[in-house]
């Protein structure tokens, strides 16, 4: 048993900032010889084929999204539509059930990897197939938020309770301000498709699975990982950072026109990836708080609400003032590339997993700017627990920064006779060498190929 090869099938939800890690995993696996069935929307196939590694391995199974009352024409992912839209993505997400069971039943894979589709695990049973919550969300956030011990569903959930973490919650520095427990109170007990509540979904996922998975390793999470597989009863396995391959092209020429400019690590990169949309004068004191680190600086980002594009949405006089210094982007970037270049110094990011793993095995300094769910412990994990990057001030009770909270946070990992500054930068160098060291991640892959075996 211990030399044959699966068959997996994965089901991520209808998110970029899920499927791209998913992929990532996909690959991992196939280099041990696992062939991968992967069930995704049409559209979203030609978006990660190039990250086909093994593609006599891996096959992208395209599932036609039903359309959902509500939901534009042709949507299929979250990056398709706001976020109060996110539900119905999931209402039709649930609705390709039917089409997952028939492929399920043809393909007879041995586990599917799955988060958000709770109603898996039921299935997979009734065909003989072990089922894998594979989470990409960090296992602090999901012990803190998801916890069986804040009995969420027979008390219900307000702001205060998310002040404090869950009780038998590890030892750690997590805390929330009152505008972010408000805030994660709403979105956990709203409603998130075919009428359950997000935090019923996700407790009927980690509930009903088999096995829980984490893209993480012991020495960053273990205890958090191991709370989460006693409040559930389950097996917990970590997968390791699966850190993307360094990639294998050349930045385009255009990039590394605009970039070559600058110094070496003068310069600040600032992307909150697919979804993010700021308010428009958050987005000012943004690029403004930019501008007051004297630095130059990539701006990669959605325009802001109400805003058509992004130079629309900048301060008067801002474009005048920093021509040759300040690069302006509102569409995609590779972000991967981008943190490799020799220019490239600081990211500022909204601390989505997928941007952190990136950033973590760069030189490029942290500051933490985040804006919703997971992304905010994430940062506290990141600014207290490691310390390996800065967090920008905001207001308790409202979650505003301002251009100087933003600055501040950018000079605190600048300034080389700051305490804080270098304590996170020698932080940050312990961890890269860690997750970079030879053999790490083979050993967690491996480790994690073994424990499925065992639990077949």
């Amino acid at each position: 048993m211990a030399d044959r090869s699966f068959h997996i099938a994965m089901y991520p939800w209808f998110a970029l900032g899920h499927i791209t890690p998913y992929v990532h995993m996909a690959n991992k696996l196939a280099e041990r010889g696992h062939k991968i069935s992967f069930f995704l929307p049409p559209k979203t196939k030609h978006k990660v084929e190039a990250f086909n590694l093994h593609p006599h391995l891996i096959t992208f199974i395209p599932i036609t999204v039903p359309h959902v009352k509500g939901l534009p024409l042709g949507a299929e992912t979250t990056n398709d539509v706001p976020f109060p839209l996110h539900p119905l993505i999931m209402t039709a997400m649930d609705l390709t059930k039917p089409d997952i069971e028939a492929y399920l039943r043809e393909l007879k894979p041995n586990f599917v990897f799955y988060d958000f589709t709770c109603w898996l695990p039921a299935l997979t049973r009734k065909l003989g197939i072990k089922s894998v919550v594979y989470c990409i969300i960090s296992s602090g956030t999901i012990g803190y938020l998801l916890s069986p011990a804040r009995k969420t569903l027979e008390k219900g959930m307000i702001g205060s309770d998310f002040l404090e973490p869950p009780e038998g919650f590890p030892s750690s520095s997590i805390k929330l301000r009152t505008h972010e427990a408000q805030a994660l109170a709403a979105v956990t007990t709203m409603d998130y498709g075919s009428g359950l509540s997000f935090v019923e979904r996700q407790l009927m996922s980690l509930s009903d699975c088999y096995i829980i998975g984490f893209k993480t390793c012991r020495e960053i999470e273990g205890p958090y990982g191991e709370y989460i597989g006693s409040q559930f009863g389950k097996p917990v396995i970590f997968a390791g950072p699966v850190v993307p391959n360094p990639p294998k092209i050349a930045l385009e020429k255009q990039w590394e026109k605009l970039l070559s400019k600058f110094q070496p690590k003068t310069m600040i990169f600032c992307a909150f990836g697919s979804e993010c949309v700021l308010k428009k004068d958050q987005f000012q004191e943004l690029v403004l708080g930019l501008e007051l680190t004297g630095l130059p600086f990539l701006v990669a980002l959605k325009p802001p609400m109400g805003a058509k594009t992004i130079e629309s949405a900048l301060p008067e006089g801002f474009q005048e003032r920093l021509k040759g210094r300040g690069i302006l982007h509102g569409g995609w970037v590779p972000q991967q590339l981008i943190l490799r270049h020799r220019s490239v110094g600081y990211f500022v990011t909204h601390c989505g997993s997928g941007s952190l793993a990136e950033a973590m095995v760069s030189d490029c300094q942290l500051v933490l700017l985040p804006h919703v769910g997971d992304q905010i412990i994430n940062a506290r994990l990141m600014a207290r627990d490691l310390k390996i990057g800065v967090e920008v001030e905001k207001g308790d009770e409202d979650g505003v920064f301002t251009k100087y909270d933003v600055c501040k946070a950018v000079k605190t990992v600048m300034d080389h006779d700051n305490e804080l500054g270098n304590e996170v930068r020698t932080n940050h160098a312990k961890w890269k060498e860690f997750l970079l060291k030879p053999g790490l991640e083979n050993s967690y892959m491996d480790d994690f190929v073994k424990q499925l075996h065992a639990l077949v």
